[in-house]
């Protein structure tokens, strides 16, 4: 019988250390806290990566999945710490991260007919462990934006867009996804529904034409009520229209670090 060698930790002399080698996409039930009903269950798509030391040929993919299935019936989000601990500790590494992406649903009630009806929002965890745990929360949310520019040299009407903005921060102390998504609508030319009657329909529209905003408007916005929020320590506005009478997509960012102010 053929002897069988482990070719993952046979010793590699190129001396070329890996940052991250893992697994990508990985789908998987998480369950996320929700201001509304205390608890949300979805379904994320997850990569996990440790480093991998210049010596070591390879790492062994399958012990990411190993320790991922022994956290299926926690809250993984509450865990990751630990997490993050078993995969250092099974692959024999100094340093493991996780990215966590899932669409979480907030129940939206449109502004007229008070009609009720369930809107997803792509939200992001990255979570890092090396000697310290460090971990940023993000979201992206889609809203609408009417051309302030338009609206001034137009006699009727105003070119509008749909534009998605992605918020990305590091805390202090706890924030809701919810909070993340409302200071960001509040700063739209309007929030975007998924259900909406005629009479919801002609209000939006009025909203948004009452309410110009540049992309460059919102990242600004955005970034004055991040800087109040205290229990907000770092953060990444980005914003992107899709412009409706043009062949590309305008863009802003703003990234602040309060504990470099």
């Amino acid at each position: 019988m053929k002897n069988k060698i482990d070719i993952q930790s046979l010793e590699d002399n190129r001396k070329v250390t890996i940052n991250e080698v893992g697994v990508k996409n990985v789908k998987y039930p998480i369950i996320v806290d929700d201001r509304e009903n205390n608890q949300q269950t979805t379904i994320a798509d997850l990569d996990i990566y440790v480093e991998l030391p210049h010596h070591h040929r390879g790492t062994h993919m399958s012990r990411f999945l190993e320790v991922l299935n022994k956290f299926h019936k926690d809250n993984l989000i509450m865990r990751l710490p630990e997490f993050l601990a078993e995969i250092k500790k099974a692959l024999n590494s100094e340093y493991a991260s996780v990215n966590i992406r899932f669409p979480y649903f907030m129940k939206k009630t449109a502004p007229v007919s008070k009609t009720t009806s369930l809107l997803s929002y792509n939200c992001f965890f990255q979570a890092s462990l090396d000697d310290k745990f460090k971990m940023q929360i993000g979201v992206e949310v889609p809203i609408t934006t009417l051309c302030p520019c338009s609206k001034e040299i137009s006699d009727n009407g105003a070119h509008s867009q749909r534009s998605m903005v992605n918020v990305m921060i590091t805390y202090n102390k706890f924030i809701w996804l919810e909070e993340m998504i409302e200071l960001v609508e509040s700063c739209a030319s309007c929030e975007i529904y998924s259900l909406l009657k005629r009479v919801d329909e002609k209000y939006v529209t009025e909203k948004a034409y009452d309410n110009p905003r540049f992309v460059e408007d919102i990242v600004r916005e955005v970034t004055l009520k991040l800087k109040k929020d205290a229990r907000v320590d770092w953060f990444k506005v980005q914003s992107e229209n899709y412009e409706s009478i043009h062949n590309h997509n305008a863009y802003a960012c703003v990234e602040f670090d309060k504990r470099k102010d």
